[in-house]
């Protein structure tokens, strides 16, 4: 048996396109997921960014929870600093009420975006004794008493939910806070491959069930991986160009929507998926991916794999998906 696959959703916008296009590409994107296998889908948190819509999490889970049936919605994730803890048990425990148990609460430490934007949208520190507390009295919102543990503050809407949450993290340090809280962690491998091996070993050794937050008996692993899939090597070395020229735009302050493939870069030697950020990517035809996936599984140990894939064209993503449960699943 496989471990479960999911998808985290930036809502990216391709050059030439709206917010509003990639929103429908996202939904479009949901529900060809759900009908696939998937396990979950989680749309991440990010402003003042041009290429992507995912900056108002909750509402495009509530859009993705409504027009899907089984697959699980929920943030990848919300970047806790950015908001009021209790305003998010509100949220959270609303979309529970309305969709049941299929919804997901992934919490980052990080803003999510450049210092300026941060400072306008800080609520909360991502201090780690702060962190931990917030979580703590999410977890009383959404426990049996909809009450939280260190200040007399009640929450009707989200009492009873038990919303599951998850920590994310790019390091170590995440990957401790995460075993110290007893919860399961999310590693954002795909963009951040450089302590891969000593963040799980350190999330491993530092779980504890002991921690007045522990909801697990043991430790829940998912990493994250770039993928795109095609009938061949070429093609998918081909779109993942996409991606290539989105993170060097990172790296050198260039922000732009999602750019068209190209030739040129995916024919340079070594350039894809080689970039010094996306080592973490399984980028090829069905069975070259396969292997890949399952050298990361090996390599990590992971429970779940959470899969990003940007496409320039909407129909590339979908056919990637596609191809990547016909050979999983």
């Amino acid at each position: 048996m496989r471990v479960p696959l999911s998808i985290l959703d930036l809502v990216s916008i391709s050059e030439g396109s709206t917010a509003k296009d990639a929103i429908e590409a996202a939904m479009s994107a949901a529900r060809l997921a759900d009908t696939l296998g998937y396990e979950r889908v989680w749309f991440a948190e990010h402003h003042n960014t041009d290429g992507v819509a995912s900056s108002a999490t909750s509402l495009l889970i509530e859009r993705a929870a409504a027009q899907t049936e089984r697959i699980r919605v929920g943030s990848g994730g919300v970047m806790l600093p950015n908001h009021a803890p209790l305003m998010v048990a509100e949220q959270y425990g609303t979309l529970a009420n309305i969709f049941g148990d299929r919804i997901d609460l992934g919490l980052g430490r990080a803003p999510g975006t450049d210092g300026l934007t941060a400072r306008a949208l800080m609520r909360s520190s991502g201090e780690p004794q702060e962190f931990a507390r917030n979580i703590y009295d999410l977890q009383g919102w959404f426990g049996p008493e909809g009450k939280a543990h260190t200040i007399p503050v009640s929450s009707a809407v989200s009492q009873g939910t038990e919303v599951p949450i998850w920590v994310l993290g790019s390091t170590v340090n995440g990957a401790s806070i995460a075993g110290q809280l007893g919860l399961p962690f999310s590693l954002a491998s795909h963009f951040a491959p450089d302590q891969i091996d000593q963040a799980v070993s350190v999330y491993r050794d530092a779980f504890t069930t002991e921690s007045p937050t522990a909801r697990l008996e043991e430790p829940r692993l998912m990493a994250g991986i770039n993928v795109m899939v095609a009938d061949t090597d070429e093609e998918a070395q081909l779109q993942f160009t996409s991606v290539l020229q989105m993170f060097q735009g990172i790296a050198t302050g260039k922000r732009q929507k999602l750019q068209p493939p190209t030739k040129e870069l995916a024919s340079a030697p070594g350039v894809v998926p080689n970039h010094p950020m996306l080592r973490v990517s399984a980028v090829g035809s069905p069975e070259t991916v396969r292997k890949q996936l399952d050298a990361f599984v090996d390599r990590t140990g992971a429970d779940e794999l959470i899969t990003v894939t940007y496409a320039f064209d909407p129909q590339v993503r979908e056919r990637s998906l596609q191809l990547l449960a016909d050979l999983w699943f």
